[in-house]
């Protein structure tokens, strides 16, 4: 007799919660907290209610990307969000401020995973975008297997090394059965200040030709600007500056790509949550 056929552990859906979207990478470095901050910020510009869970455990970089180190507070059995630029934000950073490092095992990681996520008052939301740790570790099983996802983001670079890992990372998704939205190219180019030319600092071409052959949809690019890491660094992204910008136009039109691949993910899938008329 051969193995019997396994079958998936029920998932409950996060109360309140249209859409849930995690945002990934196989490897660090590739600015995929940075993409996350300003596409939800994005969002919430172009009139959707946002929440933005930091995942990353050991590294949570959204408390100074967001400008905000507050300290969360329960509402009876669950944590109020902090609440910046419009945002619903949970961050390991908020909860072990400073450069405490957290050292823990997968079962701890499933665990903070499941407060941030059902323990959180995160209210009515249109999405809630996840940013995942870098890898295929703990934390992206962990949701995946308990939580309806709508659709996953990959994040890479033009660079050959990104693009190997972010082929993990669609795999991991594909084995995880999670739709995948697409993959957006970060620092694709820079414009040289004094010339105005394009410069291919990591490579040409590698987001939109890895995805393609993998045969996944392309969010497109996104430039390499001082301004959007030093919008990072002071806690002011430039996502914040509003779709006229031209720092900020390019988040505006990725925001409006993963609105067009969410409507095709939930025509197959349904929405994360059945919202009451």
């Amino acid at each position: 007799m051969g193995p019997k056929p396994t079958t998936e552990m029920p998932k409950t859906p996060i109360a309140g919660v249209r859409h849930l979207i995690t945002i990934g990478s196989g490897k660090g470095g590739v600015g995929k907290t940075t993409v996350s901050v300003n596409l939800a910020l994005a969002l919430k510009a172009m009139g959707r209610s946002v929440g933005l869970l930091d995942a990353d455990v050991y590294g949570p970089n959204v408390p100074r990307m967001m400008g905000t180190q507050q300290s969360p507070q329960a509402n009876r059995d669950q944590i109020r969000p902090i609440e910046q630029y419009g945002l619903k934000l949970m961050s390991m950073g908020f909860l072990n401020p400073g450069d405490r490092p957290v050292i823990w095992r997968g079962p701890m990681l499933h665990s903070i995973m499941q407060q941030f996520v059902r323990n959180v008052d995160w209210g009515e939301l249109d999405y809630l975008l996840v940013d995942l740790p870098p890898g295929t570790g703990d934390v992206s099983l962990s949701l995946a297997q308990s939580t309806p996802i709508t659709g996953a983001i990959v994040v890479t670079t033009p660079s050959e090394v990104s693009l190997e890992d972010g082929r993990k990372a669609v795999m991991m998704f594909r084995q995880l059965r999670v739709e995948l939205l697409g993959m957006v190219e970060n620092m694709s180019y820079l414009i040289a200040p004094q010339s105005g030319e394009r410069i291919d600092v990591f490579g040409q071409g590698g987001g939109e030709r890895t995805a393609r052959e993998m045969d996944v949809p392309f969010l497109g690019e996104l430039p390499l600007v001082p301004e959007i890491r030093q919008g990072g660094d002071s806690g002011r992204p430039v996502a914040l500056f509003g779709e006229s910008s031209n720092l900020a136009k390019p988040f505006f039109q990725l925001a409006a790509r993963v609105e067009e691949r969410v409507i095709e993910a939930a025509q197959k899938t349904g929405p994360t949550i059945a919202v009451e008329e």
